[in-house]
């Protein structure tokens, strides 16, 4: 049987094959279409239990099986797989087009939405036919027949171009290697990052050392490197990837250009002024200018702590180090100089007591003691031999949902980390299918024997999308649509796993997370507050340069029609202390917005973060491991989903509605920069 058409348990990865997937699309495909006519002709008044149920179980068929061959294409892309991903990418693409566009559909959820059986469904359901209505909607259901043709052609050329843009900056990133033979180069590079990259020259039959674009070998040489030609050749590699200074063939350019235009010209069909205004339709946030302003607002906050921080940096930079000219690929190398200065500790250091297995276990205690719950291994059929499966377990003993851990990089896996639902969680004739969850990391893999060891940045990461992880698998919710993170405004979908990060800096899940990975003595409390005194160490470069994308973002979707390096400009003039040099192209491997679903929308991140903090100030006040409030957090944010408006999820928590005042606290940015 085609494991792809199997749907009575978990995804069978040890028997999936790329040509599993074509016929698998054939069979689905047409029997979605079957039913869509046939619901769409129905004489009969719509109920939801006769029309609502049938179309989102169909669907969620569908889009379970498509959802592995994506993550298949994400984890472990090979030639024939991606040639079969990209093949049948359009397929999806012109059936969900369909699908938002079909009159008969539309109207018989308007049908619906208007008779009295509406009124007697629950808050929860009126919300998922609410949320339909929109989308189709913005899916084009309205517009004149040649506007529909055109309209379901850009949305398919769309998705083309997403993941051609995607595949480019993965080949990109693969294409480059740097061998370095000369022991002066690699001076100050940490054991564990040599180690790898003479094993990955050793693979390569050569001697010395093999840098990669990957992240476990790239960040290394631009935090410790003291050879400035080396940080200078892999700088110009990583802000070059898929431009036109490297490969043609995998140049984004004109990708870039195209999206650009087609975005335009879908939300001009659709009646909107820009594609940002399209963007926010089912967000938060309720117009382009509201956005501006809030990052304008906490630009003009954080600008100048980034001066002070980018000062300090320059001068340490000239008087100590002997660079009169800080260049962009000094940056991280004199950062972690004046950090080790400053503080008396490197990232190093401190990764030597964050072995993985004590993170990973230390991270579940936290979940399990605010919630009450237990995690421990569990079975499933794998991609890759480091992949672990895991399970949740309620008081009861009852499983509440289950996930599987991919941490390491490797070629074939895109850069980034990543949450992405295998099975959402859903009301069935056999009883309440159990959410399931893919949590993907790139940390590097465990070298000479020793366990994985992480910096305090990857220990943060993991938790952040572990955060996602519990926000899709701790559900409350039956009905599919609005089930864990699915119906969830994209602008607060990041509040759950923000908020987790918090917990990376609490002393007392601290003690229960690292051990140094040789000696297994604990974390010193010295060391610990250093690690605090830092903690907002150049916090202020860190959030200017995150409002420069994010400024970047909203304006290129509504306002700018001049070329994209022309907007970087016009926006690292307004908001950045850090002018990156000409031959930057960070666009081009910008996969968030042009491959990742935050086109207008990576703002987001600096929204949520608002939401976060605030929520995590209730934990501050009542103890950071209450489980009194984690049970209300479990209830009123991760329990609910997209059931209601996440501002009203937010205002339940927390009795009120956010402030900035705990992202400004916990960020080191509460008082002048003179002050």
């Amino acid at each position: 049987m085609n494991p792809l058409l199997d749907f009575t348990g978990l995804p069978r990865f040890a028997d999936f094959a790329p040509e599993h997937v074509a016929p698998a699309l054939d069979v689905l495909l047409a029997q979605n279409t079957a039913l869509i006519d046939r619901l769409a002709a129905d004489p009969a008044a719509p109920t939801w239990d006769g029309f609502v149920q049938p179309l989102e179980d169909a669907n969620e068929r569908l889009f379970r099986a498509w959802g592995q061959v994506g993550h298949m294409n994400a984890v472990m892309n090979s030639p024939a797989l991606r040639e079969v991903y990209n093949a049948n990418l359009g397929r999806i693409a012109a059936y969900g087009t369909a699908l938002a566009q079909n009159e008969g559909l539309f109207a018989r959820y308007k049908a619906l939405r208007a008779s009295a059986a509406f009124a007697a469904l629950s808050p929860t359901r009126q919300r998922v036919i609410d949320n339909r209505l929109r989308d189709f909607r913005l899916g084009g259901a309205e517009l004149a027949p040649e506007h529909k043709a055109r309209f379901k052609a850009i949305s398919e050329r769309l998705a083309a171009l997403s993941s051609t843009f995607s595949d480019h900056v993965l080949d990109a990133t693969n294409a480059f290697a740097h061998h370095v033979t000369d022991a002066d180069h690699v001076r100050g590079i940490p054991d564990d990052a040599l180690q790898a990259a003479r094993e990955a020259a050793q693979a390569d039959g050569r001697d010395g050392w093999k840098f990669t674009l990957h992240m476990p070998s790239y960040l290394p040489v631009m935090q410790y490197a003291e050879h400035r030609p080396l940080r200078e050749t892999l700088y110009r590699a990583w802000v070059t990837r898929a431009s036109e200074l490297g490969d043609a063939a995998l140049d984004n350019t004109a990708v870039i250009d195209e999206i650009l235009a087609l975005r335009r010209e879908a939300a001009a069909l659709l009646g909107y002024a820009s594609y940002a205004e399209v963007s926010l339709v089912p967000k938060m946030a309720q117009s382009p200018d509201e956005v501006l302003g809030f990052l304008r607002d906490l630009a003009q906050r954080a600008k100048p702590f980034a001066q002070r921080d980018f000062a300090e940096l320059q001068a340490f930079a000239r008087d100590t180090l002997g660079i009169p000219a800080l260049e962009a690929w000094d940056v991280p190398w004199a950062s972690e100089k004046l950090r080790v200065a400053r503080y008396a500790f490197s990232d190093h250091e401190v990764k030597q007591y964050f072995p993985e297995d004590r993170v990973v276990s230390g991270m579940f205690r936290v979940v399990e003691t605010l919630y009450g719950l237990s995690i421990r291994p569990d079975t499933a059929p794998l991609w890759h031999p480091d992949v672990r499966f895991f399970r949740i377990d309620d008081a009861s003993g009852r499983c509440v949902g289950q996930f599987y851990l991919d941490l390491y990089a490797r070629p074939s896996k895109r850069g980034g980390a990543w949450m992405d639902d295998a099975m959402a969680r859903r009301a069935t004739a056999t009883g309440v299918q159990t959410p399931v969850a893919y949590l993907n990391c790139n940390f590097p893999a465990p070298v000479g024997g020793k366990p994985a060891t992480f910096t305090h940045d990857d220990v943060t990461t993991l938790f952040h999308e572990f955060g996602h992880g519990l926000h899709h698998l701790l559900t409350q919710v039956d009905d599919l649509a609005v089930s864990g993170i699915n119906g969830v405004e994209w602008d607060a979908v990041e509040l759950p796993s923000q908020f987790m990060e918090n917990f990376c800096w609490e002393r007392s899940v601290l003690a229960d997370m690292t051990r140094h990975v040789d000696t297994g003595a604990p974390l010193p409390d010295a060391l610990y507050a250093r690690m605090v005194a830092a903690k907002n160490f150049q916090s202020g470069m860190q959030t200017v340069r995150q409002i420069e994308f994010a400024l970047f973002d909203m304006r290129l979707h509504h306002d700018w029609t001049q070329s994209p390096g022309a907007l970087l400009d016009a926006v690292r003039a307004e908001v950045a202390v850090l002018h990156p040099p000409a031959f930057n192209r960070m666009a081009h491997s910008f996969s968030h917005i042009f491959a990742g679903g935050y086109a207008a929308g990576y703002y987001s991140y600096k929204w949520a973060e608002v939401l976060s903090a605030d929520a995590f100030s209730a934990f501050e006040e009542r103890g950071v491991l209450d489980a009194e409030t984690g049970r209300r957090f479990w209830r009123e944010i991760l329990g609910v989903g997209g059931a209601r408006p996440a501002i009203e999820s937010f205002k339940a928590f927390r009795g009120r509605a956010p402030t900035i005042d705990a992202l400004l606290r916990h960020g080191g940015m509460v008082t002048t920069a003179h002050a």
